[in-house]
């Protein structure tokens, strides 16, 4: 199974890491962790090191009840990240977490390889046919409502059905508009109680049925530090265990904060398998 990123080929048959590098100052974990081009770079560099397929670059927090940024400031906060690491780690491949359509254009004409979409099309209706004329891989993430409003959107009948219909929807309307690699992401703590997080992440391995690679996002997240009382600075051993289950459950790319602990993991349960 691969996907190609502006002409190189991915093998994601044997799961690899995005890292995840925040220019926002409100993000959940990392926040303003990162200032400067120095510790842009000097993060980039050690996930790289650490052993990240992809980086992922995000400029406008989905946490819930974020702050809105217009579409000026996630552009002004992402384009200098993106130029800045690829003139110092050329190869890198980036993915840019975005769900504006303009975003992504710009992201992609600097240098971006994925476009990583919360809304899967649904809070920008350009998104889809953007997409497909950039011809970037797409990532479409299962949500309900938006950042601000998912909270509030968690009665499901049946949630793994549900998001199965969500994604086949969604699936249909993109390659409608030519997007040839598509990447699922179930969309761990958005529009989803602790519990359906689990019952979801139980149930994972059944959205390879649409024959398509899955993401999983849960580091770091309130899925573990709530259920555990703890906050998400000690949620790290809580993070690799539940990549370790999302492994066996046909998971293709693990998005991370902490990369070197999320490689091991993948060579310890490859190593099993």
């Amino acid at each position: 199974m691969t996907i190609n990123c502006l002409g190189n080929l991915v093998d994601i048959s044997t799961p690899k890491v995005m890292g995840i590098l925040n220019t926002t100052p409100n993000s959940f974990f990392d926040g303003g962790k990162y200032r400067t081009d120095l510790d842009f770079l000097n993060q980039a560099e050690k996930m790289l090191m650490d052993g990240a397929t992809f980086i992922d670059i995000g400029a406008y927090s989905s946490k819930p009840n974020a702050e809105w940024v217009s579409e000026e400031q996630e552009t002004q906060r992402l384009l200098p990240v993106i130029n800045l690491i690829l003139k110092e780690f050329p190869q890198t491949i980036i993915s840019v977490d975005t769900f504006r359509s303009k975003v992504a254009e710009s992201a992609v004409d600097n240098g971006a390889a994925l476009i990583n979409d919360i809304s899967a099309g649904y809070l920008d209706s350009k998104m889809l046919e953007v997409i497909g004329r950039l011809n970037v891989p797409y990532i479409m993430m299962h949500m309900r409502g938006t950042p601000n409003t998912m909270v509030t959107l968690t009665d499901y009948k049946d949630i793994v059905a549900e998001m199965n219909f969500y994604f086949s929807e969604r699936v249909a309307s993109a390659r409608r508009f030519g997007i040839k690699d598509i990447i699922l992401d179930p969309g761990y703590g958005f529009a989803k109680t602790t519990e359906q997080n689990f019952e979801v992440l139980k149930n994972q391995q059944l959205f390879s049925l649409l024959g398509l690679p899955l993401l999983v996002g849960v580091s770091r997240k309130s899925m573990i530090y709530k259920l555990l009382e703890i906050g998400p600075e000690d949620a790290l051993n809580g993070t690799s265990v539940l990549h370790a289950v999302a492994l066996t459950k046909k998971t293709n790319i693990l998005r991370v904060h902490d990369v070197k602990e999320a490689v091991q993991t993948i060579q310890l349960m490859q190593f099993l398998k």
